[in-house]
């Protein structure tokens, strides 16, 4: 552990391993580390790359995407607790996060009743920690990521196609930022245009749709929370309502356009694609931003020494819980 590692550990774990080092003791100690809640494990492969240079430590765990349960071992170290007396912060905080990211997924994913959802979290979040959110994600069972930082640890490029930002470039005329996007972007990348600029996603999906002439892989609906669609008319259903993916849908097929795809955006939540789901609204994937990454769970990791040279050794309430399933690494 280095000394501009250590800025990141709680400092009683730094101070720990320096009294140990001065008093020229160095016990022999087994560290496990469990979760409080039913979760999907993540953030185990960051947490080994961060312990990978330990001297004369011994590793089990289990790996990304396993499930696991409240109080069960998922890592263990073996070895002089000088080696790693000083990473316990990083690794409980890396675990934590990473199980919270792909638990939190896993909910969405099973909700949209396997359905394609999109992470679009990036923007709710510190950028340094795209990395390890978009693979969480991923593990959790996201289908795509918005940045290629958020991919990079699973070798999988940021999707996404045009933002409102474009359309407002090209004077509002998202008929017009949908061309130039066609125009100047790869023919391979699925074009799946932003049709709420003008809060007419019926209308200016069906526009887009004619105007592209079979390019148009999807529309996105993205309407404000405080904002009826044109379409809904006096109905007072404000932001993407199942009723307004309905019309959407509708006025598609009635222009022709079966093929066209319907994504919804927007503080999309679980209880929500749940509506959409119950509903039978035609969602064909749901984009997911600031759900996946509020903690709605008690995700939080606890490590504790339990052995020490060799004797069964831990605070009053913990103990020693072997578990099977742990693998050395």
């Amino acid at each position: 552990m280095t000394a501009n590692q250590d800025q990141f550990s709680d400092k009683y774990f730094v101070r720990a391993r320096e009294i140990l080092v001065a008093d020229q003791y160095s016990p022999q100690v087994l560290m496990q580390l469990f979760c409080r809640s039913t979760a999907l494990l993540c953030g185990v492969d960051e947490a080994l790359e961060l312990a990978a240079d330990l001297k004369g430590v011994t590793v089990h765990s289990l790996s990304d995407g396993d499930p696991i349960a409240p109080w069960e071992t998922v890592m263990t170290l073996q070895g002089p607790y000088i080696e790693f007396a000083s990473l316990e912060t990083q690794i409980l905080g890396i675990l934590a996060r990473g199980t919270r990211v792909a638990s939190q997924t896993q909910e969405l994913v099973s909700a949209a009743n396997h359905k394609p959802v999109l992470f679009f979290g990036a923007r709710h979040d510190h950028y340094a920690n795209q990395f390890s959110d978009g693979h969480a994600a991923i593990i959790g069972g996201a289908s795509g990521v918005a940045t290629d930082a958020q991919g990079a640890r699973s070798h999988l490029p940021g999707v996404g196609t045009m933002p409102h930002a474009l359309i407002a470039a090209y004077g509002g005329d998202t008929v017009l930022a949908a061309e130039k996007f066609v125009q100047h972007m790869p023919t391979d990348i699925p074009f799946i245009a932003l049709v709420d600029f003008d809060n007419d996603c019926a209308g200016t999906s069906v526009a887009v749709a004619r105007a592209l002439e079979g390019r148009l892989a999807g529309v996105r609906l993205d309407t404000s929370s405080n904002l009826v669609d044109h379409s809904l008319g006096d109905s007072g259903l404000t932001g993407v309502h199942p009723i307004l993916v309905q019309r959407v849908r509708a006025a598609l097929d009635h222009a022709g356009f079966n093929d066209v795809e319907i994504v919804v955006s927007g503080g999309i939540t679980a209880q929500r694609i749940a509506t959409f789901e119950a509903s039978g609204a035609p969602v064909d994937a749901y984009g997911v931003g600031s759900a996946i990454l509020r903690n709605n769970g008690d995700y939080d990791f606890t490590a504790d020494i339990v052995a020490v040279n060799g004797q069964p050794l831990a605070k009053v309430g913990r103990r020693l819980s072997p578990n099977p399933r742990l693998r050395q690494v």
